[in-house]
Parts: C-alpha cells; sequence; structure tokens
C-alpha cells in the first residue's frame, strides 16, 4: 500500500492528473465558412470538445473568427467572439449560401427532437419531430447519418429509424373493454417479441432507416418511397435541381453484418427521383462505395468505392459520375442540363484514381472511410481529402480531369492532417503530431498548376508538449525464397513516442493496433503522450496489414493472422531495443482488439520477455466469435477461408481457427496481465476476456478484469477513457518498476 505522502505525489502528478492535464486540448469536430462579410471576407464558425471530467461527460462549444483574404494568396484571421457551450445539440448544417443554420436538438425533459433553422434575424422555424411522430429517432453519426439542405434552401432531408407500432399494454384481458382491444390487437399477435435485425456494433439501434424530408414552407415533415426494401439508406444529398435524392443504400438482406469500421459491405449510390419515384443504381451492381460528393458545378458526383468482400478496411478507388462522356485530361465538360439530372441517362463512370497495390513516394493510395462534406475546389475540377499514406495522414489534392494526386502536406513537421470544409476555396484544417495537440489552420487554395507550396496561417495554435519526441522507424521484413509483392514484403513501419533522454534507458510500452487492418498515423493521442511524461518510451506498430501500405500489403495478412503480424510485432521490437535507448528487460504489451490479439502471442511464445501487458477488449478465441461477434465473416476471411451468408462451421474450419487462437496456448502466459472490457461489446465478446481471465487466474498468473457495464467495443466515453488509462497507467507502473526523478523533476519509472 502506498504511503501518505506517496498518494499525495500520484494525486499532484500521478497518471490521473497526467492523463487530465493531457486531455485538456480541444479537438475541433466541425467547420463552417459562414455568411461572406463583402468580397473578400468570410465568418468561419467552429465546434470543438474536449473532456469535462467533473461532470463526466464532453464539454462542447462553439468558436468564431473572421478571414479576409489579404492578396497573393495571404489570409488574416482574428477572433470574432467568445466561445459559448454548446447545449443539446445533436447535429447542425449551414445552408449552401451561409444565411441559415439548422440545428437538430433533443429537449432534455421532454426527449423530443426538434429541428430549428436560424438566420441573421434569429430563430425562423422550429419543429418537433418526436410529436409529428412520422419516423423514429433521427440518425446523429455513424455511416448513415446526413443532415443536407436543399439547394432552393427551402426542404431539409435527413435519415431516422423507420417508425414502428408501440407495444400493446401488457394483459389487456384484466380491464374493461378487453375483448374489443383483443380483437382491435389480433393483427399484431405474437409481434411484441418479434427479433429485428440492426447494423452491429455503435449501431444496435439502427435497424431500418428511412430518408425523411422537411418541408420549411409548410412545416411538415414526410418519409420518402421508392427505396427498395432491400436497402438501407444513408448519405443522402439532393441533386442539382433538387427534384431528386442521391443516396448511398446498403443491401440487408439476407441478414446485416456490422457496418462500424468494415468498408466492404455492398452498397452502391442512387438516385431518386421524387416525382416518379424510381430509384436509380448509379454505381456497379456488385461493390461497396460511399460519400457522394457534387461538385458546385453540378456537373460531377464523387464517390469511394471498395471490393466486396474481403479485408474489412482496404485501400479504395476514387470514381466520378459526370453527365456527358468524359476522358481524363480532355477539356471543361458542357453544362448541366437539369433535365439530365431526372433521369441521369446520359452519366459516364470513370475512375479517377485507382486501387494502389504498392505505394511510391508520392501517392500511397486511398483509405479513409469518408470524404469531407465538402471537398471540392470553386472550379468543381479539383477536390482535397485526406488519407493516411504510410504513417501519416495526409491532405491530397486530386485534379479529376488530370487524373493527377499532389500531396499538400508531404514533408510537414505535423503527422495527422484533417480538413474540415473547403468553400469557395478557403481551406479548414487541423494538423497534429504525437507531441502537439491539434492545431486549427486555414489557407487559400490557389489556381490549378500552382497549389505548392500552400501557405497555412494559424488560427488556434496548439503548444508542444514537453517531454514527448518522436520518430518513425522502418522495418524491413526478412524475405522469403521466391517472394513476391503479393506476399507484402515491403517494409513497414512503426512509430516511436520517447521521453528525454535524460531518463535513458527508457522502459518500452509496446502497441500493435487493432483492425487488423487500420494505422497508427501520427496524431495526437492524449493516452501515449501521458504515457511519455510518465517515464515510458511507447512504441506503436503498423505491421503489414496496416492502412497507408498499398493493397498488397493489406491483402499479405489474410491466412497468416496469428503469424505475420506478431513476427512483424516483434521484429520492430527488436530494431527499436537494438538502435534506441531502450531498457530491453523492461517491456510491457499494450493493445486492444487484433492488437489483444497480437500481444497474447507474443506472451505465448516468449513468456519471459515481457514483465506487463495490458489489453483492451482481446479477441482470444477465434472460433467463439463465430456465434457471438457481429462480423462472423472474418474470422474465414482472416484465414483464407471463403465465406458465403449460408456458411456454417465445419470441424475443419473450428480446428484452424483454434490453433490460431491465443487461448489454445494460454498455458504459457507467466506475465500478469490486466484487462479491460465492455459488456455492451458486439464485435468482441467480453466473455472473450472473461475466458482467458479464468485460465490466468486457474494457473496462479496475476491477473485483473476491469468490467464497464456500459461499455462497447471502443471503452469510449469521458469516464470510461479516463479510468482505463488510470489503471493500464498503474499496472504498467506496478510490474515495471516505480518511478524515479530526472534532472527536470518529472517522474519516470
Amino acid at each position: 500500500m502506498a504511503s501518505g505522502t506517496q498518494q499525495g505525489t500520484e494525486a499532484a502528478s500521478g497518471p490521473a492528473a497526467c492523463y487530465r492535464e493531457l486531455s485538456r486540448f480541444p479537438a475541433v469536430t466541425r467547420a463552417a465558412l459562414g455568411a461572406t462579410l463583402g468580397a473578400q471576407s468570410f465568418l468561419l464558425h467552429t465546434e470543438c470538445s474536449r473532456p469535462d471530467p467533473p461532470r463526466r461527460r464532453l464539454l462542447r462549444f462553439s468558436r468564431h473568427y473572421s478571414l479576409r483574404c489579404t492578396g497573393n494568396g495571404g489570409l488574416a484571421v482574428s477572433r470574432a467572439a467568445l466561445s459559448a457551450e454548446i447545449h443539446n445539440q445533436l447535429l447542425s448544417q449551414d445552408s449552401p449560401t451561409g444565411q441559415h443554420r439548422v440545428v437538430l436538438s433533443r429537449c432534455p425533459r421532454q426527449c423530443h427532437e426538434l429541428l430549428e433553422v436560424w438566420g441573421s434575424s434569429g430563430r425562423s422555424h422550429s419543429v418537433d419531430l418526436t410529436a409529428l411522430g412520422k419516423h423514429g429517432e433521427v440518425y446523429t453519426e455513424g455511416p448513415f447519418a446526413c443532415l443536407a439542405w436543399s439547394h432552393s434552401e427551402m426542404r431539409l432531408l435527413y435519415v431516422a429509424e423507420k417508425s414502428r407500432p408501440k407495444p400493446r399494454p401488457p394483459s389487456p384481458w384484466d380491464v374493461p373493454g378487453a375483448t374489443r382491444m383483443a380483437e382491435e390487437s389480433e393483427d399484431e399477435e405474437g409481434e411484441q417479441f418479434l427479433y429485428h435485425e440492426d447494423w452491429g456494433e455503435a449501431l444496435s439501434t439502427r435497424s431500418v432507416p428511412v430518408l425523411c424530408v422537411l418541408d420549411l414552407e409548410s412545416c411538415s415533415v414526410s418519409v420518402l418511397e421508392g427505396i427498395p426494401a432491400h436497402l438501407s439508406p444513408g448519405q443522402a444529398l439532393w441533386s442539382p435541381d433538387d427534384c431528386g435524392v442521391v443516396f448511398v443504400g446498403w443491401w440487408h438482406e439476407p441478414f446485416r453484418l456490422g457496418l462500424r469500421a468494415c468498408s466492404n459491405r455492398r452498397s452502391g449510390i442512387f438516385h431518386l427521383d421524387l416525382a416518379s419515384g424510381r430509384c436509380e443504381l448509379l454505381s456497379a451492381e456488385h461493390g461497396a462505395t460511399c460519400c457522394p460528393r457534387l461538385s458546385p458545378d453540378g456537373r460531377r458526383l464523387l464517390y469511394l468505392e471498395g471490393g466486396l468482400g474481403g479485408p474489412h478496411r482496404q485501400c479504395l478507388r476514387l470514381r466520378m459520375v459526370s453527365r456527358a462522356p468524359w476522358v481524363p485530361g480532355t477539356a471543361v465538360l458542357p453544362l448541366w442540363d437539369p433535365a439530365d439530372c431526372l433521369t441521369w441517362q446520359t452519366r459516364q463512370t470513370v475512375t479517377v484514381l485507382d486501387v494502389v497495390q504498392e505505394p511510391t513516394e508520392a501517392f500511397a493510395g486511398l483509405y479513409g472511410e469518408a470524404l469531407p462534406p465538402r471537398c471540392w475546389a470553386a472550379d468543381s475540377r479539383r477536390a482535397v481529402l485526406g488519407t493516411p499514406q504510410r504513417s501519416r495522414t495526409d491532405l491530397l489534392l486530386v485534379d479529376t480531369e488530370a487524373a493527377t494526386v499532389t500531396n499538400l502536406t508531404a514533408g510537414s513537421p505535423e503527422g495527422c492532417w484533417e480538413l474540415l470544409t473547403l468553400q469557395w476555396d478557403v481551406l479548414v484544417a487541423t494538423c497534429s503530431a504525437p507531441h502537439r495537440p491539434p492545431s486549427l489552420v486555414v489557407g487559400l487554395l490557389p489556381p490549378a498548376g500552382q497549389e505548392l507550396p500552400l501557405r497555412w496561417v494559424l488560427v488556434e495554435d496548439a503548444p508542444t508538449v514537453p517531454g514527448v519526441t518522436w520518430k518513425t522507424l522502418t522495418v524491413h521484413p526478412p524475405c522469403r525464397e521466391q517472394c513476391s509483392a503479393a506476399d507484402g514484403t515491403q517494409a513497414f513501419e512503426a512509430l516511436l513516442l520517447s521521453p528525454p533522454d535524460g531518463t535513458a534507458p527508457h522502459p518500452l510500452v509496446v502497441c500493435p493496433h487493432g483492425g487488423p487492418h487500420t494505422v497508427f498515423d501520427a496524431r495526437w493521442r492524449p493516452g501515449m503522450a501521458a504515457l511519455c511524461r510518465l517515464g515510458f518510451a511507447v512504441l506503436l506498430v503498423n505491421y503489414r496489414g496496416s492502412l497507408g501500405f498499398g493493397q498488397a500489403g493489406i491483402s499479405s495478412l489474410l491466412s497468416r493472422v496469428g503469424e505475420q503480424d506478431v513476427a512483424d510485432t516483434q521484429l520492430a521490437v527488436e530494431q527499436a531495443l537494438g538502435s534506441e535507448p531502450l531498457d530491453p528487460h523492461r517491456l510491457a504489451l499494450l493493445a486492444g482488439s487484433h492488437g489483444a490479439f497480437i500481444a497474447l502471442h507474443l506472451l505465448t511464445r516468449e513468456p519471459e520477455r515481457y514483465r506487463a501487458c495490458v489489453l483492451r477488449s482481446p479477441v482470444c478465441n477465434l472460433p467463439a466469435l463465430l456465434g457471438t461477434s457481429d462480423i462472423p465473416d472474418w474470422r474465414y476471411i482472416s484465414l483464407g477461408l471463403p465465406y458465403t451468408f449460408e456458411r456454417v462451421p465445419r470441424a475443419e474450419d473450428v480446428a484452424t481457427m483454434l490453433l490460431r487462437s491465443p487461448i489454445a496456448q494460454a498455458h504459457r502466459v507467466q506475465t500478469p496481465v490486466l484487462l479491460c472490457v465492455g459488456a455492451r461489446d458486439r464485435r468482441v465478446s467480453p466473455t472473450q476476456a472473461l475466458e482467458l481471465y479464468r485460465v490466468l487466474r486457474a494457473r496462479g498468473v496475476p491477473a485483473r478484469l476491469l468490467w464497464y457495464p456500459e461499455g462497447g467495443h471502443a471503452l469510449a466515453g469521458v469516464e470510461t477513457e479516463a479510468d482505463v488509462f488510470g489503471n493500464c497507467a498503474r499496472w504498467l507502473l506496478q510490474h515495471l518498476g516505480p518511478p524515479r526523478r530526472d534532472e527536470t523533476g518529472r517522474h519516470s519509472p
């Protein structure tokens, strides 16, 4: 037990205090350019959030700025108003002209959802959607959500859950009129407990989305008809003449598979004609599409397209629908004829950027699951988007006519750039790095061919955090005999975050990411920075199979999970130990989901190498996930086995999965393990961790299990995240040794 002095020290500068300090930096979640103040001036509205520990929630607030063009591509920025807290707001969207803003909010007392329209004269419309009863809850986040203005600014388009009849009262036979009530409800007999499918992890309340339109003239809401019954619509926008709606439709037959972080689900871009009710598929019949974005002149529609099935996240194509035959490099397209909006019969679909198998220095492919809501330049020819490029996230400018890519942020000291909006050729973005919280920047997009160097102007600067440095390590796997690109033999990377050199050699915390097809880009992560401030070096491993390194690398992991990813992680550790001031005798593992799967394999293969391990939502037993996970297809695909909806596990499938599962070798684990799980996890059942916990306890291995009743797979939420970090940090400090002070007075193990 810690002494009073030790407890006081931890309270002042221990894990909890360190995490609170580094979590105070706000994240900008939304930006919009409002009504122009003049020919060369703009209003910038931003929405931000940061943890509010005393109230156990996210604090959301707005900031406002004025932008003025100074000539020669420069911008001057000034704060236009003080920050103001945002209460009860779920969604907001500015109109095309910037003259109006629609806000979806929830009245906390009645739990009613309100759509309100605000302008320069105050509130002009307020509609109680719940009281109208046309639909269920509005979708405010996730892959379906949208809130779109018509070009006339007289109608609003959004997605909500389909309305269902309310359950009839229980046991009505005991009240007067019971016979009549029973006869009236005869058609609903047996429906009260009918199972309704949902879209899995983090989408458990999303089952049957419908497109809804609010008419501001009549303040009436209508649910659009004409969408095929086998489709779930979302990400909708208005066609150029407001006579139709473009949307993404996901096939949900024969049953729904988990959709979160899965860009490989069958989906298409559709156009619904509001007059005739005709619904037409604009994209490929068998593909996975998302993010339709209409150009300012209404002539071109960009969207992302990936392969159907296979890895849950992949390298994507950038596709474009245009109204006339078009070839990259040709002249400007003819003007849009509004009549073409109704039939789309003159469309031409082209691939602007294709899947990249092997990355080059100039371009590594597209991997983001979403395009920025506004990404087109004013010329309706160029678009800007953010995507992982190896261990960075950069902003890329795409010329849709020439089919060329220009990296606008390559070589910058910040490792992660995110575009918030692009309006009237004004770029609004955030940039961060492992040692620097996000800063808000703006820039003017120069004419085509003159984009570099792009001049960025700081709007809100974030200081670098002392005591944290970082670098990118390049790791070359050994080449097997007769290896090829499909074997994924290209180099991968790892990000090393380090405390001050005066505390070397540093204990090392190794973190393989989850997914497995995600990536650790060089962004700000307060938890990782806090570990550095506590004296740990942190190694974030982007093993082969990570996004940002080409499709060949992603595909190379299929059938090799539990082997290639584990070997890559250990190879990165050995290289870091051989080249950096690290203590080889004080190693720990910190990982979640598939990363925890890798970490467990490392514990079983080198049981005496790692002194501590922290696992969040761990994958331990692959065959047990077949009946409990919202993505059972991944269990087959990851091992190179084909998957179909009607497939049932065979004995050889289960045997293969079990052999690749860490639980089969759990008897070899000697390292103390802390487990953190959410009881509501739909992706990886918490019983996976419970099974491992029991095995470890039975064998006398130190183990601790944290069970969060309301937690999902990501263990998100202000209180949960803070508690998980505090427990993780204390577990690492306990098993890697107590902290000591360096010459700067900071704590380090």
